[in-house]
C-alpha cells in the first residue's frame, strides 16, 4: 500500500521533537530519538537495509544505485528532526484544510490564533491547495547513482552538524530539505556569531545600599536601551541587511548576562558589529566604578556561499531539477542558517531546498501538501540529473 507524503507528515508531527539548548545530551530531547527510530523502521520497511541510528542520534542510510549507474558519485539528502524550542511540541493535533478557499483559518484549540491572507501573503498563493496547520506520488524506477539519506538532531539550537560524520556519510554533496515555498533554492546564508555579555555588579541589602550597590540588572538595561534599534535590529532589517539581536537575559542584581545574536552576510562585518556592541557595553560599565564586564564570542556558522561558489554544479543541478518539476527557481538568501551552512565548511557542499514550510517557528506555522509533493519531485529529478549528467554528459552549447 502506497503511503503519501501527507500520511507520513501527519504521523511525524504528533511526536514532541523540540530541541533544548540547556541539555548537554545528543539528541538534546528524547522525542527526537523516538522519531529517528520511526524513520529508521520506515526506511527498513522500504528495503533500505543499512538504515542505522548512531550513538549520537544521527540516522544515515543508502539507496543503492540502479544497475549501470554504480560509478555515479553519491549525493545526499538531509533533514533535521527537531522543532524549535520557542513553540510547544507536545499535544500537537494536525488539521488538514482541504482545497483551501482563501478564508481565515481559526485554530480551534486557540480561537485567538488566526491565519489570514492579509497577514501571510504566501497563504494567498496556496488557495486550492491542501493546507496542514497545527491542532504521494507513485513513480517509475529512474536511473540514479548512490543516494545517501541523513537525519540530524538539534538543528534548531545550532548543533545539527556538531557530530555529523561527513566521511562516513560519503557523499560529494548534499541538499537539505528545510525551506519554504515551492521553488525556493537557497545557497547563501548569514554568517553568525553569538555574544555573551556579562555585567558584574555588587549586591547588598537594598535597605542599606546607598553608595554601595551596583545593580547589574540596571547596567544590562542601559546597555540594551543603547543598542541601535532603527537600523540594526531584526525588526527593521531585511534582504541582505545584518542585525544585532539580544534574545536571552539571565538576570540578578549581582550578575546579569545578555546573549546577543550577531548576523551579517559578509563574514568580516561580524567583527564590526561585535566591536560596536562591546563598545556600548563598556561605556555603560565605565560610568559605574566597581562594575565589571566580561565578553565572550562563539562562532556559530558562516555564509555557505563562500563554499558553494566553488561548486557551481551543485546549485546548477538543483536549479535544473526545480525546473523539471514545472517550477521556476526562487533564489534568495537565508536570513538564518541551516545544517548546510556548517556542513559546507566541513567538506560537504550543501544548499537548501524548499519543503513547503511557512510561518516558521510560530503557532501559525502551516505547510502545503502539494508543495511537499513538489519537493519529492525535485529530489527524484536531482537524483536522475546527477546520474545522467555523470554517465551521459550533455554536449556543451
Amino acid at each position: 500500500m502506497r503511503t503519501s507524503v501527507l500520511d507520513r507528515f501527519l504521523r511525524y508531527v504528533v511526536i514532541d521533537t523540540r530541541s533544548d539548548e540547556r541539555s548537554r545530551s545528543c539528541p538534546s530531547t528524547p522525542g527526537q530519538l523516538e522519531l529517528m527510530h520511526l524513520l529508521q523502521a520506515e526506511l527498513q520497511a522500504l528495503g533500505v537495509t543499512d538504515a542505522a541510528v548512531d550513538e549520537h542520534g544521527y540516522l544515515m542510510a543508502t539507496i543503492p544505485a540502479t544497475r549501470g549507474f554504480e560509478a555515479v558519485p553519491p549525493i545526499g539528502f538531509l533533514a533535521h528532526v527537531d522543532t524549535s524550542p520557542e513553540m510547544p511540541g507536545h499535544g500537537v493535533r494536525p488539521l488538514v484544510h482541504r482545497r483551501y478557499d482563501g478564508g481565515d483559518i481559526v485554530l480551534p484549540d486557540d480561537p485567538s490564533a488566526v491565519l489570514r491572507v492579509a497577514d501571510d501573503p504566501a497563504l494567498g498563493s496556496a488557495i486550492g491547495q491542501d493546507i496542514v496547520t497545527a491542532s504521494g506520488l507513485s513513480r517509475p524506477d529512474i536511473p540514479h547513482g548512490p543516494v545517501r539519506i541523513g537525519f540530524t538532531p538539534d538543528e534548531e539550537i545550532g548543533r545539527g552538524a556538531d557530530r555529523f560524520d561527513v566521511g562516513r556519510f560519503g557523499a560529494v554533496c548534499a541538499y537539505t530539505l528545510d525551506g519554504g515555498g515551492a521553488g525556493e533554492l537557497e545557497y547563501e546564508s548569514f554568517s553568525a556569531d553569538a555574544m555573551t555579555l556579562t555585567f558584574e555588579g555588587f549586591n547588598t541589602h537594598p535597605g542599606y545600599a546607598k553608595g554601595r550597590m551596583i545593580n547589574a540588572i540596571r547596567l544590562a538595561a542601559r546597555f540594551l536601551d543603547r543598542l541601535p534599534a532603527a537600523d540594526l535590529s531584526p525588526e527593521t532589517t531585511s534582504g541582505y541587511e545584518g542585525f544585532v539581536h539580544p534574545y536571552h537575559l539571565d538576570a540578578s542584581v549581582d550578575r546579569t548576562s545578555v546573549k546577543v545574536l550577531i548576523r551579517d552576510f559578509v563574514t568580516a562585518a561580524l567583527a564590526e558589529k561585535e566591536a560596536l556592541v562591546e563598545r556600548i557595553a563598556r561605556d555603560v560599565v565605565q560610568a559605574h566604578p566597581g562594575a565589571v564586564l566580561n565578553v565572550s564570542i562563539q562562532e556559530q556558522y558562516r555564509n555557505m556561499r563562500e563554499v558553494l561558489d566553488a561548486h557551481p554544479v551543485v546549485v546548477a543541478r538543483a536549479r535544473a531539477a526545480i525546473r523539471r518539476a514545472g517550477l521556476e527557481p526562487v533564489e534568495k538568501p537565508i536570513r538564518g542558517g541551516t545544517d548546510g551552512s556548517r556542513l559546507s565548511f566541513m567538506g560537504l557542499p550543501t544548499p537548501n531546498l524548499f519543503a513547503g514550510e511557512h510561518s516558521f517557528h510560530s503557532r501559525l506555522e502551516w505547510v502545503s501538501v502539494q508543495e511537499m509533493e513538489k519537493a519529492v519531485e525535485v529530489i527524484v529529478h536531482l537524483a536522475e540529473l546527477w546520474a545522467r549528467e555523470e554517465i551521459e554528459p550533455r554536449p556543451r552549447a
